[in-house]
């Protein structure tokens, strides 16, 4: 019997999404004083209403949804995915005010991308965005990147159990520490390290390269935040291909690596344990998959003597493969030129790349590594079975921070979200090719919705349906939260109308 949601379920739900969305109003404080340091006075008004909005909806809900219990696993999934839906709206007003955005809901795509770390993007005239703006692009991602919900544990909530079930309810369930809320904030620490060792060599690489020293560490900033959480955003239009130095896209291609890692690595290599690099299933597995999608990019690239120099390859070929690998979507190429020169092979092996994507507990999206290794490890066990002798006992183990061994439901997950993706990834290209698109740029663009890639052929634009636009936010949001917060939410509907 499906039980019907109360009041105080919906209480409990409403007043935390009020804290959530209050921790969303501190954070546009930042565009803020940037937009004032800028001499920049309408675009700070923009987030000034922004905030009045988002305060007067956070106060409202923990007013008068007030309660002192804790989150139950549905509430705290359901807070997570309500969570997204009314950041994006929110954060949606002030781009939709700076006059870049067609309409509302491409700005509503454009923070959804930005939360989701995806990096798709609708923005007109993006050379000419404000500062204040363009930062906020790129702070959404960093955002998103370390999880919404991560604001909230960090600075909102104290020593609530429920804490752990929003933190999983954004697709992770590793702690680094034993206290979630001192993850969350670990988590914080590294990210905000990064950031300021990255800003430094992006900003120092800038001025090399001919760019003011203020513009130079603006988009050392902006370039950082959207690359160490794998969103692609850049604040111009060309993307990476706007500075035209290898020494930029080399530490790119550093920063979206770093920052497709597990946290649990980064935590583990912080504490000395550099073993763990070479003996984790996960970190294993994601190299491994590099070389061999590199392998069917650069056959491809080859057949049609694309790039017939080394330098090349590595700058266009493997810059893009990695920026697909990471789900990060920083581009050193036009997106038309993924449909003109690249051909079927190398496209099919960009797709293969953004589909497997990352690392679990990271800002990467895609069905992730230690689920492909998982699976990898099950069918390696099926075919010893099949070899020894039946009476033979096989158990099969791996190790990722620990010895774990393989159980069935180790599996089953694993197999249970990859189906979910590729599901996820064939919907996507079924709605692009119902509006006309090619099947293989369809499944490009489908799959770099729905893993949270950013990588673009072309079919992402202002113009394109409406259905098609929301069909992408949608993606993005079940492919960031790795569906079982979005399930959670269909129950409770489900559970509102048809529960006793």
């Amino acid at each position: 019997m499906i039980l019907k949601p109360c009041l105080e379920d919906v209480k409990i739900i409403g007043f935390y999404l009020g804290k959530i969305i209050l921790g969303l109003a501190i954070t546009m404080l930042i565009p803020i004083l940037i937009g004032l340091c800028s001499k920049e006075v309408n675009p700070a008004l923009d987030f000034a209403i922004a905030i009045e909005a988002s305060a007067m909806i956070g106060l409202l809900l923990t007013k008068i949804c007030r309660t002192e219990k804790d989150l139950n696993w549905m509430q705290g999934m359901i807070v997570i995915s309500l969570a997204w839906i009314v950041a994006m709206v929110l954060s949606a007003i002030p781009l939709y005010l700076s006059g870049h955005f067609k309409s509302f809901l491409d700005a509503c795509f454009e923070t959804m991308s930005g939360f989701t770390t995806t990096g798709l993007s609708l923005a007109q005239d993006l050379d000419h965005l404000s500062y204040a703006h363009n930062f906020w692009r790129h702070l959404g991602p960093f955002i998103g990147g370390q999880g919404i919900a991560i604001i909230a544990l960090s600075f909102l909530l104290k020593g609530t159990s429920g804490a752990f079930k929003m933190y999983v309810g954004e697709g992770r369930d590793e702690r680094l520490l034993p206290n979630v809320i001192h993850t969350a904030r670990f988590i914080w620490l590294i990210s905000i390290i990064y950031l300021i060792i990255g800003t430094f060599a992006l900003g120092i690489t800038g001025i090399c390269i001919g760019l003011k020293p203020v513009n130079a560490f603006f988009h050392g900033a902006c370039i950082f935040m959207a690359g160490f959480d794998t969103a692609g955003f850049a604040p111009q239009s060309q993307n990476i291909l706007y500075y035209h130095s290898l020494i930029f896209e080399i530490i790119t291609i550093v920063i979206m690596i770093v920052g497709s890692l597990n946290f649990n690595f980064h935590y583990q290599l912080w504490i000395g344990n550099r073993k763990e690099t070479f003996k984790n299933l996960e970190s294993r597995t994601f190299f491994i998959s590099i070389m061999l999608t590199f392998f069917i990019v650069a056959i491809g690239l080859n057949q049609l003597g694309v790039y017939p120099q080394a330098i090349a390859l590595f700058r266009k070929g493997f810059f893009q493969l990695i920026s697909a690998q990471t789900t990060t979507g920083y581009m050193t190429v036009y997106a038309q030129q993924f449909i003109a020169e690249w051909g079927n092979l190398a496209l099919f092996g960009l797709i293969c790349a953004m589909a497997l994507g990352g690392c679990i507990c990271s800002t990467a999206g895609g069905i992730k590594m230690l689920r492909v290794g998982v699976i990898c490890k099950a069918l390696k066990e099926d075919l010893k079975r099949i070899i020894i002798p039946e009476k033979a006992i096989v158990v099969e183990k791996f190790h990722h921070i620990k010895e774990i061994f393989l159980e069935d439901k180790i599996i089953r997950s694993a197999l249970t979200i990859t189906l979910a993706y590729i599901v996820l990834y064939g919907l996507g290209a079924l709605v692009g090719m119902f509006y006309g698109y090619p099947f293989l740029e369809s499944l490009f663009e489908s799959t770099s919705a729905a893993a949270n890639v950013g990588l673009s052929c072309g079919i992402t634009s202002s113009s394109m349906p409406t259905a098609l636009k929301i069909t992408y936010i949608i993606q993005m949001w079940a492919g960031r939260l790795e569906f079982m917060s979005v399930f959670a939410i269909i129950g409770f509907l489900a559970a509102a109308i048809e529960g006793r």
